[in-house]
């Protein structure tokens, strides 16, 4: 069950529409790119964080909201819309059409609508789990831009340990 929704959402039109907007709104950026390769490595992450701290998060759960947490992004590159306001919008479209139910939807849009709240950083709420995840799928300590980045030093990863 797990892996047909899951692959619903890596095989659904509008996520493959929004990844590749995003990706032509950061042909030229320097930073962080939200790709699929971080949505995947904050999706692994975000569910080690679960079992490691005995969250109980459904894995299925966790990996939907990682893999939409930034989906989003393309609009606030070209709307100036919050990216997580405009990726829980969009997120409900897809797992909707991805066979989510309604409470199941309204959990995951949460949490994405909420993961760049750092009051959720410690909870082990979904939100908590992909804020941190999100952060944690990031190489600061061996990127070029780092110099130049607007990241904290707070929440820059700063090792490969989590």
């Amino acid at each position: 069950m797990m892996k047909d929704r899951i692959e619903r959402i890596l095989t659904n039109r509008l996520y493959n529409d929004c990844i590749a907007m995003i990706a032509e709104c950061e042909r030229n950026r320097i930073f962080c790119r939200h790709d699929p390769e971080h949505f995947i490595s904050t999706a692994r992450i975000a569910y080690i964080l679960s079992l490691e701290e005995k969250a109980g998060l459904d894995r299925e759960l966790v990996y939907a909201a990682a893999l939409l947490h930034d989906i989003g992004r393309h609009r606030q590159y070209t709307d100036g819309i919050p990216h997580e306001r405009a990726g829980a919008q969009i997120a409900a479209v897809i797992l909707s059409e991805c066979g989510f139910s309604g409470e199941e939807i309204e959990l995951i849009t949460a949490a994405i609508g909420s993961h760049r709240d750092i009051d959720d950083k410690k909870r082990g709420l979904l939100a908590g789990v992909l804020y941190r995840a999100d952060k944690l799928s990031r190489e600061c300590w061996r990127c070029s831009a780092r110099p130049e980045c607007s990241w904290s030093e707070e929440k820059k990863n700063q090792t490969l340990v989590i």
